[in-house]
């Protein structure tokens, strides 16, 4: 029994020739990527791939009549118009509403709270541990040392420059003042005088910082409430605290941070 004869390899199909609009993506490589994602769109809504290229347009020449014209011009004629008409004056573009940021939602980190102690990052107060009195509506913290532990004043951080420790001091019968909020810590800025020319009449030294005398009412009592809930803790737990809050965070040689368990 002879053996069956062998199919002849087929001969391949001849490849299509591309329209004059996709014949130019072809030949560049960079362009290559484009040419399949014309192909996939044209597949998927079943036309033709050279629909979806937009078409140069073409210029036509004509003659312009008239007396003293008597000459000709290129006109466009095709989709592609160019404007025949552009303003004097740039139109202001449409600004998007923004969201300001009292009206967003504030979130805070895992274990902020009032009465948490965390450590501060930045600022001259760097590396002191401070008590958490209150979240504010800025999204910013109010904390405190107290002054008259670790010489932290009342002031705002923010929490992104904080670490948040394990422990925790009980504040339910603590009121923190209503009126120490945002608007408390607005720094009023005074205006300069100037004369005819532009030049300022009184040249004065940039002037320091210094808390008001209602401030440093307010620390004070602030940091009796402090102690009062200080206080109230048992034992050696009170004098631990006091010189939990009073140390410096610091990292020495062989402590890795990753390993800590604040």
């Amino acid at each position: 029994m002879a053996p069956p004869a062998k199919k002849s390899p087929s001969a391949p199909a001849p490849k299509k020739a591309l329209p004059k609009a996709l014949s130019k993506l072809a030949t560049h490589k960079s362009t290559a990527v484009l040419l399949a994602k014309i192909k996939a769109k044209a597949k998927a809504k079943k036309v033709d791939p050279a629909s979806l290229v937009k078409k140069p347009y073409s210029v036509v020449e004509k003659k312009v009549g008239g007396e003293k014209n008597g000459g000709t011009r290129k006109v466009r004629v095709g989709k592609r118009k160019g404007r025949s008409f552009y303003p004097t004056e740039d139109e202001p573009k449409r600004k998007r509403g923004r969201h300001t940021l009292q009206k967003t939602v504030k979130h805070f980190k895992k274990g902020i709270e009032p009465g948490r102690v965390v450590i501060l990052l930045t600022g001259r107060n760097r590396g002191k541990r401070v008590i958490v009195l209150k979240t504010l509506p800025s999204g910013l913290l109010l904390i405190t040392g107290p002054w008259a532990i670790n010489r932290c004043p009342l002031r705002r951080m923010h929490q992104q420059y904080v670490i948040v420790t394990s422990t925790k001091i009980d504040l339910s019968g603590v009121k923190i003042p209503d009126h120490i909020n945002d608007e408390y810590f607005a720094r009023k800025k005074k205006g300069t005088k100037k004369s005819a020319d532009g030049s300022l009449i009184f040249k004065k030294k940039p002037q320091r910082f210094t808390p008001s005398k209602d401030r440093k009412k307010d620390q004070v009592e602030v940091d009796k409430l402090m102690f009062q809930a200080i206080h109230k803790q048992t034992g050696e737990d009170r004098h631990l605290l006091k010189a939990y809050l009073g140390s410096y965070f610091r990292i020495r040689q062989g402590v890795f941070p990753h390993q800590l368990k604040f």
